[in-house]
């Protein structure tokens, strides 16, 4: 991801004194942490898949019961995060696993229309939205940003999930996804430049490395296309592919992390380059535990970051609710007229797979605190908007996917 949340600086225990090594305390309160998390993500998936709701949303309720809005329980620190962050890369490792090459690059064209359109339009509207409420410019951009932002992690859980990621409005999305996060970047940058009066040479570099290495990516999965099993467990240490895998996963997670690109981006081209290979139907039986683990924190820790108290002050409120239906309604509308051509209720799946703001938009919204452009007011809204798209997304996919994939059946069938 391009941040992240962090609340206690590494080595540092809870009441800012050094933490000796081996020492008892700050460990103990990490697996805490580390356990109340998970456990509440558990328990949440657990009741809404009985009550027949997506389980990513039992998540991310989850982590909000226990969260520093609700019940207290966990406050996320650096430990945390770490296990988010490795969920999460996990989750678009195994869904780049699922996915072939060949048929990404073919909704590549569709792929960047959607991209553009579900950009274009809920920026114009978060910035209109950030004036009409007497904002300046820089921070009205920065309302404008946290909106168009996409994260691909609840979309691609749900889709997975649903059996669909071979459908082709599911690749659509995907592509879009990345796609999306490079646009991103780069008005990231440009943005922060023009409303810090830095340079705006970085933001085009970073933009440039970001599409480079994505190139990189696509043309080393195409060459590792039937790579003989025997690659992955030549070393020594690696008696499974998993291992060589799981450090290729990371490694590309780290480079894109580094570029500026979301460190998920890598860890789907890892996947899409392990697909290709004969080792592809052992990784993914493999690395399926590991993702039941670490992929909740991801999810639970997006739920803590919901913050109702907010909803005190009429102002935020009035605010939250006006970027939470333009958010919804923009990504939605953006990602439908993209990939309208490929079907009706293709293009509404491919606009619910669009909605969900998740990390990145979490982020957005820091930066803007961070740079001063914000108030802790409208951050507030804006955040709460992020997590509502967030939560939003599975029920909008859960309503739309079936209908697309009965939409796609009916047209080969006929």
């Amino acid at each position: 991801m391009i941040g992240g949340w962090f609340t206690t600086p590494a080595g540092v225990g809870p009441t800012g004194g050094d933490v000796a090594p081996g020492s008892t305390g700050a460990p103990i309160e990490v697996i805490v942490g580390v356990f109340v998390l998970l456990m509440a993500a558990k328990i949440g998936e657990e009741v809404f898949r009985r009550l027949r709701q997506p389980a990513v949303v039992g998540e991310l309720v989850g982590g909000f019961v226990v969260g520093p809005s609700a019940l207290g329980l966990v406050v996320p620190g650096e430990a945390i995060l770490v296990f988010a962050e490795i969920g999460v890369v996990i989750l678009l490792f195994q869904v780049g696993l699922e996915v072939r090459l060949d048929d990404l690059l073919r909704v590549g064209r569709v792929a960047v229309v959607t991209a553009l359109a579900a950009m274009f339009l809920p920026i114009v509207t978060g910035v209109a939205v950030g004036l009409a409420m007497g904002e300046e410019v820089g921070a009205a951009a920065f309302i404008g940003l946290a909106l168009a932002a996409t994260s691909i992690g609840i979309t691609s859980r749900v889709l997975a999930e649903a059996g669909v990621l071979d459908r082709r409005f599911a690749r659509i999305v995907l592509a879009a996804a990345v796609v999306d996060d490079i646009l991103a970047l780069v008005a990231i940058g440009v943005v922060s430049a023009f409303a810090t009066g830095t340079e705006i040479d970085r933001a085009v570099v970073l933009g440039i490395s970001a599409v480079g290495i994505v190139l990189l990516g696509l043309a080393a999965a195409r060459r590792a296309r039937g790579l003989k099993r025997e690659v992955f467990t030549w070393p020594l240490f690696a008696d499974t592919p998993l291992v060589p895998s799981f450090l290729l996963m990371l490694g590309l997670a780290l480079v894109s992390a580094v570029v500026g690109l979301a460190a998920l981006i890598g860890a789907f081209i890892a996947g899409l380059i392990v697909a290709e290979t004969e080792a592809s139907d052992e990784l993914e039986h493999e690395i399926r535990p590991l993702g039941l683990i670490f992929t909740p924190f991801f999810f639970a820790l997006t739920g803590t970051a919901l913050d109702l108290g907010a909803l005190v002050e009429p102002s935020v409120l009035v605010l939250a609710v006006a970027l939470i239906v333009l958010g919804v309604a923009t990504k939605a509308l953006g990602g439908y007229l993209g990939a309208r051509s490929t079907g009706h209720w293709a293009g509404i799946a491919v606009g619910a797979g669009m909605v969900p703001r998740g990390e990145v938009g979490i982020v957005v919204a820091n930066l803007g605190l961070a740079a001063g452009l914000l108030s802790t007011e409208v951050f507030g809204a804006v955040l709460l908007a992020v997590v509502a798209t967030t939560m939003a997304a599975p029920y909008l996919l859960a309503w739309a996917v079936p209908r697309a994939v009965a939409e796609e059946a009916a047209a080969r069938s006929g």
